[in-house]
């Protein structure tokens, strides 16, 4: 298998509107997380009919998407390393989301295990870089939202900005490292368009109008994470949302 990850171009390959003032101090483009992100995380899901989009999914991306700014996803997906996944079911997997959520203008997916050495697994910026170069992006000037540390250490390592969103499975730790945070992705989202970035908590909006989950679901075997380092079963936590 190749050590370079999947890049997948939606209709809009680019990181700025041409509408847009080139001074607004606003993301060349901002990237999020898959599973447990944008959608609910289902281990090495292949199932399009599993996808459950994240509350507030949908009008945070839009919310993006509104101000000239390029949506991209960058996703670990090492089921296809383990022979759990192929191409055609992670094709699948995204059509599916974009049904859902909206066209993204790149998704970037690393399909190795955590032992197969490559610079695209997150925390590794592999997947930023990429994203960020079919887009035009400098990764500089651009976002990563995630649920878990190996998120926003990607985005760390790529020179972006990373804004944590956490959930049941995100460690103590990872919450109490991150520059910002936020309770979920719409808030994220307002963080990102608002002032410039410092060590920032996102007040959390009163009105949720979508449905859905605002924590992914523990599947049958949920140490098996595809966002960062692998799990213990004792390090994940799987308590309900209060």
């Amino acid at each position: 298998m190749t050590m370079r990850p999947w890049i997948f171009t939606g209709p809009s390959a680019s990181s700025r509107d041409p509408a847009r003032d080139p001074g607004d101090g606003l993301p060349d483009a901002v990237l999020f997380d898959r599973d447990g992100t944008l959608v609910a995380d289902v281990p090495y899901n292949g199932d399009p009919a599993r996808v459950r989009p994240m509350r507030t999914a949908r009008a945070a991306v839009d919310a993006v998407r509104a101000r000239g700014i390029a949506v991209g996803v960058v996703s670990n997906q090492s089921g296809v390393a383990r022979g759990l996944l192929t191409r055609a079911r992670v094709e699948a997997v995204q059509r599916r989301v974009e049904e859902l959520l909206g066209p993204f203008a790149v998704w970037a997916v690393c399909p190795h295990g955590p032992d197969d050495g490559c610079a695209c697994r997150k925390p590794a910026p592999g997947l930023v870089l990429a994203a960020c170069a079919r887009l035009g992006a400098d990764p500089s000037r651009s976002v990563v939202i995630g649920d878990i540390g190996a998120d926003v250490a990607a985005a760390r390592a790529a020179g972006a900005r990373g804004v944590l969103v956490p959930t049941p499975v995100t460690r103590p730790e990872e919450t109490a490292a991150a520059v910002e945070t936020a309770p979920d992705l719409l808030a994220a989202v307002r963080l990102v368009l608002g002032p410039a970035p410092g060590r920032q908590q996102a007040v959390p909006d009163p009105e949720r109008p979508e449905p859905g989950p605002q924590w992914p679901e523990p599947g049958p075997d949920p140490q098996r994470r595809e966002r960062g380092p692998d799990r213990s079963p004792t390090a994940v936590r799987t308590a309900a949302p209060s």
